[in-house]
């Protein structure tokens, strides 16, 4: 059974945005122990390359990034319920061309439960609004 996170006193009432953009940057720093406790015993990812995988076969590619990874940004964390958010990051690999990603992230009592990625959209230099005409 997975107990919710404590680091101070209150860190369980944190919320759905503040822990995962705390699981970003654990991720960045590389500490493999806190992203492990930021993310449940049943956490579950799904991308286009991965269908639910589990909480240890997620944390294989993530651990060790630095020698792939020169930049991870996070551009915005927009929350979509209580336990929902969406994220928008810009990536970019040592080998390959800048993208961006879209997550949507599912955390309950303090930890990460699920993820799914839409990955490599193109970034684009700057996003434009689009005013759509009313009849």
């Amino acid at each position: 059974m997975t107990e919710p996170l404590h680091t101070g006193d209150q860190s369980h009432l944190r919320s759905a945005s503040n822990i995962t953009g705390a699981f970003f940057e654990t991720c960045l720093a590389q500490d493999r122990q806190k992203a492990e406790r930021l993310l449940a015993d049943d956490f579950s990812f799904t991308s286009p390359q991965d269908d639910h995988i589990d909480k240890t076969a997620f944390l294989e590619p993530c651990f060790p990034t630095v020698d792939r990874l020169n930049s991870q940004e996070i551009l915005e964390i927009v929350r979509a319920g209580e336990d929902d958010v969406f994220i928008l990051s810009d990536h970019e690999p040592k080998n390959t061309d800048r993208y961006r990603n879209t997550d949507s992230i599912t955390v309950r009592k303090g930890r990460l439960v699920q993820a799914q990625v839409f990955l490599r959209g193109a970034r684009t230099p700057k996003l434009t609004a689009i005013r759509v005409a009313s009849d």
